[in-house]
C-alpha cells in the first residue's frame, strides 16, 4: 500500500471520529434518570451493556415509555412499566416522551385539565401514547391521534 493511501485513510478516519465525537459525548451528558421511548419495532433488553450478554426480554412495541437510570457508552440501563430492568442499545431509544395507562379500570380522557370537562374517551390500562405537557395533576395524552387530558397519576412515564 502506498504511503499516500495510508495517510489519506488516517486523515479520513480522524475526520469521521471528530465529527461523531460531539454527538456521542452529548448523548452521554444527559443527566439520569430521564425518560425515553422505544424507537424500534423490536428491542432486546439484555443482562449487560453489550451484544454478547444474553437477551432477558424482547419488546415488540414501539412508543413504549422507559425510564433510563444509567448510561454506559452506547447502552442504557432502563426500567419498564412492569419494573423489569436491563440494558438496551441507545440508538433504539427515542427522546420523545410517552406514557402508559396504569391502575384499575378505565381512565377518563377529558377535553381539558379539569375533572368536570367533557369526557372524550376512556383508556384501558396498558394503552400507551405520546405524552404532552402536564398541568395541575393532568397531562395531555395522544393515543393514535386522539388527544385529551388524563389524570397524571393514571400514567406511568409522566413523573
Amino acid at each position: 500500500m502506498r504511503l499516500t493511501s495510508i495517510v489519506f485513510r488516517a486523515i479520513a478516519a480522524l475526520a469521521c471520529s471528530t465529527v461523531l465525537l460531539p454527538v456521542h459525548a452529548q448523548a452521554q451528558d444527559r443527566e439520569v434518570p430521564y425518560w425515553a421511548s422505544i424507537r424500534a419495532q423490536v428491542l432486546n433488553l439484555r443482562a449487560g451493556p453489550g451484544r454478547a450478554y444474553p437477551v432477558r426480554w424482547t419488546y415488540k412495541r414501539a412508543g413504549l415509555p422507559l425510564k433510563v437510570v444509567r448510561v454506559h457508552e452506547g447502552w442504557r440501563y432502563v426500567r419498564d412499566p412492569d419494573g423489569d430492568e436491563g440494558w438496551v442499545i441507545a440508538s433504539l431509544l427515542s427522546p420523545d416522551r410517552a406514557a402508559i395507562v396504569i391502575g384499575e379500570g378505565l381512565a377518563d380522557m377529558r377535553e381539558s385539565n379539569d375533572g368536570r370537562s367533557r369526557l372524550m374517551w376512556r383508556a384501558e390500562p396498558g394503552v400507551s401514547g405520546k405524552l404532552g405537557k402536564c398541568d395541575g395533576g393532568w397531562c395531555q395524552f395522544d393515543v393514535s391521534g386522539r388527544k385529551a387530558w388524563i389524570k397524571k397519576n393514571r400514567l406511568w412515564g409522566a413523573e
